[in-house]
């Protein structure tokens, strides 16, 4: 299900799980009708059939519908809760969100992230990858334990402007004795679009996805503030 493109799954989709369980309790009992009818009608008179065993069958296809409505009423909770909660996403439209990862979007030629180091180091590099995984730009970071900020200009080290779309930024640092420091990783980008799959909502940076858990802050645009401003 996805926001400016929405879409569902309703629970009588012919594709849902319910909907093919259905089917297939259809085509079985069919055949078990159909099997049912044909011994009914070639029967010795003398020695007529058992319907005990006729009779509990009935009763396990009686309680496999029973389940599979009940699946499917399951299915139509989901899908509802997912609408709905992609609805309330409208708002994050539009905004600026930080959240954890490492995959950032380069905007308008302009990309945000930040990195924590959990103790002092005595080297850091900050390495910027392009979807290909092809490093564009690398320098040094800051060598102070706690959070910090570092905002790229999307150019590479020879200056050329590299084009819109995803980069994955790595920071690695070393402290004074060559061990590996602890580093956190955020990002910031602005919501194009929100979906949702299986009650789990997602946001999208463009092409980039992230779901509500990873989220740390919102900010509104100003410029969509003054928009929807009396």
């Amino acid at each position: 299900m996805i926001l400016g493109g929405v879409s569902g799954v309703p629970s009588d989709d012919p594709n849902s799980q319910a909907a093919s369980s259905q089917q297939q309790l259809n085509e079985d009992l069919n055949q078990f009708l159909t099997l049912l009818i044909t011994q009914l009608e070639n029967q010795d008179p003398l020695e007529p059939l058992e319907t005990n065993e006729f009779t509990s069958q009935l009763v396990q296809f009686a309680s496999v519908e029973q389940q599979i409505q009940q699946n499917a009423n399951i299915e139509q909770l989901i899908a509802l809760q997912s609408a709905g909660l992609v609805s309330n996403m409208v708002n994050f439209i539009g905004t600026t969100i930080e959240a954890t990862g490492q995959v950032m979007p380069l905007e308008n030629g302009n990309a945000e992230f930040t990195y924590t180091l959990e103790n002092n180091a005595k080297d850091t590099t900050i390495t910027i990858r392009n979807a290909a995984g092809l490093n564009v730009y690398t320098t040094q970071g800051e060598l102070s334990a706690g959070k910090h900020s570092f905002s790229w200009d999307g150019k590479d080290l020879n200056g050329t402007p590299q084009p819109d779309g995803p980069y994955t930024v790595i920071v690695s640092a070393q402290d004074f004795e060559g061990n590996l420091v602890n580093v956190g990783h955020t990002i910031f980008g602005k919501i194009t679009s929100a979906g949702a799959e299986n009650g789990t909502v997602t946001l999208f940076m463009g092409d980039i996805p992230t779901t509500m858990d990873q989220i740390l802050s919102i900010k509104q645009d100003p410029n969509v503030q003054e928009e929807t401003q009396p």
